[in-house]
Order: C-alpha cells, then structure tokens, then sequence
C-alpha cells in the first residue's frame, strides 16, 4: 500500500443533519510548520471549531492537509489564517473558529484566534 502524502486537497461530505445547528470540534496536537525567519520547527496545536453548513471536512485529508505546512515557512498568524480561509472555502460553514496555539519559542507562548465571519467585518477602518 503506497504511503500518504501532505496535500493542500481538502476533501468534504454532506452534512447529514443540515436542517441543524451544531458544532464540530477537532483539535490537531502535532501541527508543525517553520519559522520563515530562522527556519526552525515551529508546533502548535490547532483548534478548529465549526458549525457545518451543507457540508463537512473529512478528517483524513484535514489530517494530511495540516501536514502540508510541516516543510514550509510560515508566521503563526499566516498560518492560522490560511488555515481558517482554505476550509471555509472548501465547506462554507455557518460559522468557524481557529485557534493556533504555539510552543513557548523565545521565552513567549503565542495564541492566535482567527473566526469567520469576521466579527468586525471585513471593511475595517484604517487610522
């Protein structure tokens, strides 16, 4: 049997209760990625909570997905926000939350929580 491999290919299933609102929770405690600044391992575990709309992520290629970014440089922020755009793309929940919750790296712990939709609108005002 050939060995998987990360993809960016999310792959979905209809919601078999669409006609309600309810959450899914799934927490990923092995994501990794690199810091583009000093290439080194960056971990994390990432949350991601959703209320499906009419479809739903399958765990496998969410799985191999998250993979994905185990070779590639990228800011917590950018991270957790790609995460959070590639899977209402690829779903269109109702409503979904990312938390991306690092490793203490240099003495700091970094916490990012991104949602959609946007509770303060896309159109932000700029100072």
């Amino acid at each position: 049997m050939p060995k998987k491999q990360p993809s960016k290919q999310l792959e979905t299933f209809p919601n078999p209760h669409p006609e309600r609102d309810y959450e899914i929770h799934m927490e990923c405690p092995e994501f990794t990625c690199l810091c583009p600044m000093t290439g080194q391992p960056d971990f994390a575990t990432i949350e991601i909570s959703y209320t499906p709309d009419k479809l739903c992520v399958e765990l496998k290629s969410l799985k191999l997905y998250l993979w994905s970014f185990r070779n590639e440089g990228a800011f917590h922020e950018a991270v957790t926000n790609q995460i959070l755009d590639d899977i209402v793309k690829a779903i269109k929940p109702r409503h979904m939350q990312v938390v991306g919750d690092f490793f203490v790296r240099g003495g700091i712990h970094t916490m990012v929580t991104v949602t959609y939709p946007d509770p303060g609108g896309k159109k932000r005002k700029k100072d």
